[in-house]
């Protein structure tokens, strides 16, 4: 598994499975929302308008230069480890991680797409448990992370 994982996400230049066993995850198979977030292009910002009583409709700029508003990409995770501990140390170390960023800021760089957003973190969304985790043994959650990118790539 780790050699089908590694190298497939890295933060900041961290491999996220390698340092933490976190993977991207589709909440059933065949899912597509994480590409589908990641290549979602952003709103474009309202051009300003003028609006003379006067006259029908609305003048704009003769030149219109479009502009993108910020965006929120909403991706999922997993985490797996072989012991109750371990899993409940690399969660809490990869979202305190993913909240801390450098300066703030997450580099998440897909090798496979060629694509890199610069984001924030702004909220862990959704927590469900995929193992049992009052027990001892091979454990592992999947969860919702939304980050805010202020300067869309598309």
């Amino acid at each position: 598994m780790g050699n089908i994982l590694s190298g497939l996400v890295l933060v900041n230049g961290t491999d996220i499975w390698t340092e933490y066993g976190v993977f991207l995850v589709e909440d059933r198979r065949g899912g597509m929302e994480n590409l589908t977030a990641i290549l979602t292009p952003s709103k474009a910002k309202k051009d300003t308008a003028v609006d003379i009583r006067e006259e029908h409709g609305e003048k704009y700029s003769p030149v219109l230069t479009p502009r993108n508003e910020a965006r929120d990409v909403t991706l999922h995770f997993a985490l797996y480890n072989k012991t109750q501990a371990g899993w409940m140390k690399q969660y809490f170390a990869f979202v305190n991680f993913l909240k801390q960023g450098k300066d703030g800021w997450l580099e998440i760089r897909f090798p496979q797409l060629d694509l890199q957003l610069r984001v924030k973190y702004a909220d862990c969304t959704k927590f469900t448990p995929l193992t049992y985790l009052w027990r001892e043994g091979v454990h592992a959650g999947k969860f919702r992370v939304k980050f805010r990118e202020p300067k869309p790539i598309i």
